[in-house]
Formats: C-alpha cells, sequence, structure tokens
C-alpha cells in the first residue's frame, strides 16, 4: 500500500465512524475533520487519530486538514437536511476539491448515491452526484464509489426495513416496494472505500458498488422477516401513495424521523441498480466474496443481539433541532429560564446510582409514567420529531453525541454526570441534567435538573401547562431512580453474603 496517510470527512457518522478504525487497522496514519471534536470524546479510536476541528464551510480549515495528506475520504452529505442544503454541499465540495489539489492530495474517495442514469432525481441524490462531479473535476484523481441501499446494524435504510417488517403484519406500501434494489453490506462497503486508495491515478471516476443480488424492496421486507424468525408479511401495493404521504406513515410507523424517511423514500422511487458492472476489473471483490442480502441481516442481527453496533443512524443530526449547549451560566441577565429541581440523598454506593443514571432511556425507560412518556413521543412524532421509538445504541453505556430517545447526549462525565439535550419539537431549549455525588459514609447523593429557555410567549404558556404533569412526572423519576439502586444494592449485598455461606 502506497498510500498511508489519510484524512476522513464525516468521521462521526455512520459511515466515517466505521472506517477510521479500519483505515487505522489497515496501517494508514489518520486524521479526521469534524465540525465539534467533543463528539469524538468517548470513541475507543480517539487517541490513535490526529483531530482537526472545522466545517467543510470554512475553505481555511479544509485547506490545514489537507495538509500533507495522500488519500482524502470525502463522507458527508446533508442526510435529512431541508432548505438551500444543496448550495452548502457544493461550496463544501468545491472547498474540499480546491484545498486537495493544492495540498498534492493523491487520492479522493467519495461515496455517493446509486441513482438512475436519465431522468429527474430527488434533491439529495442530485446533490450528491453533483458533488461527486465536482470532486472529479478537482485535477485529484477522485473514485467516487455509488452505493445504493446499506445493509448493517444501525444503517438507516436497514433500521426502516426492520422496523416496518416487525410492526406490521400485513403492509400496505407504495408501488415503489416492486421496484429493483441491489443493496450491499456495509462490511463491503468498508472493503472498497479502503480498496479504492490503492487505485493507479489514472482512475478518475464514478465506480458503482452492490451486492451479489438485485431484489425487490418487497423481497428485501419479506427476506428480513424470514432471518428474524417471523413469517414472510402480504404485501399490498397502493398506487397513490405519494412520496410525501409514504415518509409520514414511515415517521409514525418506525423511530426513522419524517426528515431522515424523506431523502429515503425519494431514493426508492427509481431502480437502484448498478448502471456499471466492471468494479472487478478495477478493484477485485473479497476473498470470501460479497455478502448476500439475507447473510448481511443475520449479520446485523447477531450486531443487535450482542449490543455491538458500531454506528447508528440515531445519532444523525436532527434537522431543526437545537445543537448548541448549553451555556455555563443559564441564568444570564436578559433571559427567562425555567429550572426544575429535585435532590434525594441515597443509601446505595454512587457506583450503583451512576449506572441507574447511564442506563436511562429506550428499553430500561424512564422511571416513572410510562404512558405519559408515550404519549408525549407520540405526539412528537405526529409533527415530525423523533419521538421516544429511537432509543438508544447500547443499554448501559452512552457516549457524548449519542442518542437517547428524543434526547441527545451533549456531556457526560462517567460515573457522576450526564447532561441529556432535547430533540423534541417544543417552543424553546430544554436539557436534563442527572448528577451522582458520592458521600463520604459510602452513600450517594442524587441530584436531578430540567432547564427550560422559552422561545416567546408560546415556550412560557407551555413551560406553564406542563408544570403539573412535570411536578409528578419527575418527582416520580428522582423517587424511582434512587429506590431502584438502593434496591439493586441491597440485592447484591445480599447475594454476596449468600455465596460466602455456600
Amino acid at each position: 500500500m502506497a498510500l498511508k496517510r489519510a484524512l476522513v470527512t464525516g468521521a462521526t457518522g455512520y459511515i466515517g465512524g466505521r472506517l477510521v478504525p479500519r483505515l487505522l487497522e489497515a496501517g494508514f496514519t489518520v486524521r479526521v475533520l469534524v465540525r465539534n471534536a467533543e463528539k469524538l470524546k468517548d470513541v475507543p479510536w480517539r487517541a490513535q487519530v490526529e483531530i482537526h476541528e472545522g466545517d467543510l464551510l470554512d475553505a481555511a480549515a479544509v485547506e490545514r486538514a489537507c495538509h500533507k495528506i495522500d488519500v482524502l475520504y470525502y463522507l458527508v452529505h446533508a442526510m435529512g437536511q431541508k432548505g438551500d442544503f444543496e448550495s452548502k454541499e457544493l461550496q463544501g465540495a468545491h472547498h474540499v476539491a480546491e484545498s486537495a489539489k493544492a495540498a498534492g492530495v493523491s487520492r479522493i474517495v467519495y461515496l455517493g448515491g446509486l441513482h438512475p442514469s436519465q431522468g429527474e432525481l430527488s434533491k439529495h441524490l442530485r446533490s450528491r452526484a453533483e458533488v461527486g462531479q465536482i470532486l472529479l473535476d478537482s485535477g485529484v484523481p477522485t473514485a467516487a464509489l455509488q452505493a445504493g441501499v446499506i445493509i448493517g446494524s444501525g444503517s438507516t435504510s436497514f433500521e426502516m426495513i426492520r422496523h416496518l417488517t416487525d410492526v406490521l403484519p400485513v403492509m400496505t406500501a407504495p408501488k415503489w416496494v416492486g421496484n429493483l434494489i441491489q443493496p450491499i453490506a456495509v462490511r463491503d462497503v468498508m472493503y472498497y472505500l479502503i480498496k479504492a486508495a490503492d487505485l493507479p491515478p489514472t482512475v478518475n471516476r464514478t465506480i458503482d458498488i452492490g451486492g451479489p443480488e438485485v431484489l425487490k424492496y418487497s423481497e428485501m421486507m419479506n427476506g428480513y422477516a424470514v432471518e428474524a424468525g417471523m413469517k414472510e408479511r402480504a404485501i399490498l401495493k397502493l398506487p397513490v401513495l405519494t412520496p410525501y404521504l409514504a415518509s409520514q406513515w414511515v415517521n409514525l410507523v418506525t423511530p426513522i424521523p419524517r426528515t431522515l424517511a424523506v431523502p429515503i423514500i425519494a431514493s426508492l422511487q427509481h431502480d437502484c441498480i448498478m448502471n456499471e458492472h466492471d468494479v472487478d476489473s478495477l478493484i477485485p471483490p473479497p476473498a470470501e466474496g460479497l455478502l448476500t442480502y439475507r447473510r448481511s441481516v443475520h449479520l446485523a442481527l447477531g450486531k443487535m443481539k450482542e449490543g455491538d453496533i458500531e454506528t447508528s443512524w440515531q445519532n444523525a443530526s436532527v434537522e431543526g433541532a437545537p445543537s448548541d449547549p448549553l451555556p455555563s451560566d443559564p441564568e444570564w441577565a436578559g433571559h427567562r429560564v425555567y429550572i426544575d429541581l429535585k435532590q434525594r440523598d441515597c443509601d446505595a454506593p454512587v457506583e450503583d446510582l451512576w449506572a441507574l443514571i447511564e442506563g436511562i432511556g429506550g428499553e430500561n425507560g424512564w422511571y416513572s409514567l410510562p404512558i405519559a412518556w408515550a404519549a408525549r413521543g407520540f405526539a412528537d412524532k405526529l409533527v415530525g420529531g423523533v419521538g421516544l421509538r429511537r432509543g438508544r445504541i447500547n443499554p448501559v453505556h452512552l457516549r457524548v453525541g449519542e442518542a437517547v430517545d428524543w434526547w441527545r447526549v451533549e456531556r457526560i462525565d462517567h460515573g457522576s454526570f450526564l447532561r441529556l439535550r432535547a430533540e423534541m419539537k417544543v417552543p424553546g431549549l430544554a436539557w436534563l441534567e442527572l448528577t451522582a455525588t458520592a458521600l463520604p459514609d459510602g452513600t450517594s447523593h442524587y441530584t436531578q435538573r430540567a432547564i427550560f429557555f422559552p422561545r416567546g410567549l408560546g415556550g412560557r404558556l407551555y413551560w406553564l401547562s406542563i408544570l403539573p404533569a412535570h411536578g409528578i412526572i419527575f418527582n416520580g423519576m428522582a423517587n424511582k431512580i434512587v429506590a431502584t439502586a438502593e434496591q439493586r444494592f441491597l440485592e447484591r449485598k445480599i447475594h454476596a453474603k449468600l455465596s460466602a455461606l455456600s
């Protein structure tokens, strides 16, 4: 391998987060360009990479990141973004193209999407194709890989198939369920991305990649059903379901928010198969062969069962959700802030209390009035929010930037402090802080702080309207977390005594 120094953009995303450790295993020296380095705080490979903080829209930041780089991986895409995202993507691509050329980068590897060679494309597919063309015209040899539906634990496409099939024994579906799809396993995408770095400089072109099978979307759903141990689903095609209506349906019956469902469904309006079939002449297939769809599903389900999901759609940025961190002094002059503070002493040691805090949400729940939480989550889904069903990746451990139902981990000091930022639809900004403090006598103290910055009169009325419910829910939450920690501690002590006696 001649190329050793790699720059990865999009390292906090689904593909980039998986590619980085595999590049390290392959012998690359890796630099990443991320907008917020804090999101990499807890990834296992953080200490092995050089981190540059910056945005692709910042030409100077891109120029610095490209210095002394051999191969540049362009893995950024505004998935789920609305508005004028196209012009921003094109501007970022131009910055990368110009900086890579000026820095003497030897190879650009880009991951775009399979699309028809003719006909009108959706905004997202069109933007991906335009970004690829800018990179191909950069003067730097570029391999513009084009993949369709990517199957792997945590991928948006896989999760949409999984939830639609799990929830609905009989599916009324749009006519595009009969369209042809060429899915590819995420591990095969990783293989092609890494091998593309070794292509000779004469290769400057698009390269379609896909798995060994061409299937209908309906066949993919039923292939998943069989691998998951369920009966095949009856699927009724309805020609009246427009992409917009279909995205509303997906938003309601799956955890996929509407902003992510729209571009996925728009891409499925056409056959999503390889137009070019000469990839093998450029990059030999893996020695063990490309994974079939059913095998990909089997492996993804196995990863989920083991709780070993490297990256997930759940951690993708949500359009319209607040992203600014909580100010260090939330009660600055001139800004209205509401705070709900609950504190409890806990007879359990701090490690037992912290285990409850870090494990909150997802399948573990929120320790108070689950019906109320479910109702609020459903209401959020109705208005296009993420709802509660987004869940969490790992039932025990959290990292900065991960999603927890309708929250996102903004800060975590393992063993003591967790701050969650709300991404639900509310007229303002909201955070929830949970703290476990060790006391000298071996017990602990629990602090729970809900913070709300109202937006206008609507925000203030919203807070006042939910105040009675908050009094019940947040009190119950604090009481149950402390009581559960104490109960687990007691059970642990009893078990230890019984083991000593035996």
